[in-house]
């Protein structure tokens, strides 16, 4: 399939990052397109893969989770059978909001949420420490967010 990620895809994906939820008649005054050619491309750019899907973003704040921690993690073992045992047990820990496998001075680095510095305490000790081949962490709680987004301009 062609596609090009054209000004009038550009402002269609503008749009729906703001509001995933907008109703295509005012999507289309929007990008100066009638609901068909709008309806298309949308769709077009979910068939090749841009458009990964739609999700309720929930507020973090409002659920009591004020607490931000990024915590590097060294690992014990770096073989791939090892990294994918460490990787399928922190996906399941729920108050991770993000982890990514780092090249560097340590191995992965979390985002972890929490209520409290109690709660953060409960989660390290009894979820982050257990995990399979972890060999140390260091942790660094947020004191403000300064940038928080989800998406860039393109």
């Amino acid at each position: 399939m062609n596609f090009e990620l054209d000004a009038t895809n550009q402002k269609i994906l503008e749009a729906l990052v703001a509001n995933a939820r907008i109703p295509i008649t005012e999507l289309s005054k929007k990008v100066g397109l009638s609901k068909t050619p709008v309806t298309y491309r949308i769709k077009q750019m979910e068939d090749v893969g841009l458009i990964t899907g739609y999700r309720a973003i929930l507020s973090p704040l409002k659920l009591g989770l004020t607490n931000v921690t990024y915590i590097e993690v060294r690992v014990s073992d770096t073989r791939q059978k090892a990294l994918e045992e460490f990787n399928a047990a922190v996906r399941k820990i729920p108050e991770v909001e993000e982890c990514y496998m780092i090249a560097g001075g340590f191995d992965y680095q979390i985002k972890l949420r929490s209520r409290d510095m109690a709660h953060y305490r409960h989660i390290m000790a009894e979820k982050i420490s257990t995990l399979p081949h972890i060999s140390s962490t260091t942790s660094y709680v947020a004191m403000e967010a300064v940038v928080e987004q989800s998406w860039l301009s393109l």
